[in-house]
């Protein structure tokens, strides 16, 4: 009887191997309990609570990590947080695929590259409404030809052509103010 149970051994020890394999991964499937987020976590997140069981692990610690943000926001902050939501909301399932796409591309791209198309935005950003208007008409009014010409221009130009072109707009700008008009 010793004996069967010695050859018996290493086939019970991969089997609790096993077990002991299977219920670490069940462990990681359990996710995070609602009784485990912190009070304001659980004030944040209140409008997921009777489903937050149901939430993969990913989404919940997600939503967790997006609970700890709105907490630190500004009051500004918040609101321009709704804003986006309620217009996420109201795409179409091709727009908010469009929109993942571009973000994962962007995600992808280099710090500095980030930094500068950020930058970009933010003088876009600062822009006075009728400059914004008029530089959209500008861009809308181009072919999709006219404006993928440009975009290649632009990704053909060397990052110290690029600094060039951005000094001399800049340098333009400052003598006169933008008129919408094209140049020929």
């Amino acid at each position: 009887m010793n004996r069967e149970i010695r050859s018996c051994l290493p086939l019970l020890m991969a089997l609790l191997f096993l077990l002991g394999l299977c219920s670490v991964g069940l462990a990681e499937e359990v996710g995070i309990p609602w009784t485990q987020l912190s009070p304001e976590e659980q004030k944040v997140l209140q409008p997921y609570a009777d489903r937050w069981d149901q939430f993969s692990p990913e989404r919940q610690e997600r939503l967790k990590k997006g609970a700890g943000r709105w907490s630190t926001m500004t009051p500004a902050e918040r609101e321009d947080v709704k804003k986006r939501l309620k217009a996420w909301k109201k795409m179409t399932p091709e727009e908010r695929e469009r929109i993942r796409t571009r973000y994962e591309r962007f995600r992808s791209l280099p710090p500095e590259q980030q930094e500068r198309l950020r930058g970009t935005r933010r003088w876009y950003k600062n822009l006075p409404p009728d400059q914004k208007k008029k530089l959209r008409k500008r861009w809308q009014s181009m072919t999709p030809e006219q404006r993928e010409e440009v975009r290649e221009r632009w990704r053909k130009m060397t990052p110290e052509e690029r600094k060039d072109f951005r000094e001399k707009r800049q340098r333009h700008r400052e003598k006169r103010p933008y008129s919408g008009s094209k140049r020929r």
